[in-house]
């Protein structure tokens, strides 16, 4: 098991392995042929796009801003929106403002297809089930460059990742008791959260 998440020494980021846990990833003997894959070409290009948008203008720069530099350098002009009905406002200033900025946009949105819930065995609400294996592969379709996920639900992104077959990034993530805004819980994990993060469990 991986314990990264407890570990304060950080000896992945200061290079000192000598203080290193035992079952620190960075001394996974794999960690020669992880390496190896930088240099795929595909893998290289948006690594070092994502390397120079972190270093330039540090702290300075929106998600939206930065997203939008990432595509620029990975030379992604088609970029793929798959967005929530709940977005709907959202998605279309977002499509705006990338067309704005020299990129072509293909928005689909997750009801798309109209397909019934008793498709996945739920009988109770007519309401149309979301569709993100229908939003990637009609985005595939589209050859775009680079996809676009806002909004989309738990495990709903997950479907749309799996099948998407341009590199996927999130602008946005599910959250209707936080203004999608899900670290908004952690921040709160010792204080007004605490007991529904925390439930007592039962001897």
């Amino acid at each position: 098991m991986y314990f990264c998440a407890s570990c304060n020494i950080h000896a992945c980021s200061n290079g000192d392995f000598s203080k290193a846990p035992q079952n620190c990833p960075s001394l996974d003997n794999q960690m020669e042929n992880i390496s190896s894959l930088y240099k795929e070409d595909e893998n290289y290009k948006i690594a070092q796009a994502s390397a120079f948008v972190v270093s330039e203008d540090y702290g300075n720069k929106t998600r939206l801003e930065e997203t939008m530099d990432f595509a620029k350098l990975c030379a992604y002009k088609n970029i793929g929106l798959a967005f929530c009905i709940g977005l709907t406002n959202e998605a279309e200033i977002l499509r705006r403002v990338l067309t704005h900025n020299n990129f072509t946009v293909n928005s689909i949105l997750c009801k798309t297809g109209h397909l019934s819930r008793e498709l996945i065995g739920i009988h109770d609400n007519p309401v149309a089930m979301c569709n993100p294996i229908a939003q990637a592969q009609l985005l595939n379709k589209a050859k775009t460059d680079l996809n676009i996920v806002l909004g989309l639900c738990v495990g709903h992104d997950s479907l749309f990742i799996k099948y998407s077959n341009a590199p996927v990034t999130v602008f946005a993530v599910k959250d209707r008791v936080l203004c999608h805004n899900p670290l908004g819980a952690i921040y709160q994990a010792e204080a007004y959260y605490h007991d529904k993060l925390f439930p007592s469990k039962e001897q």
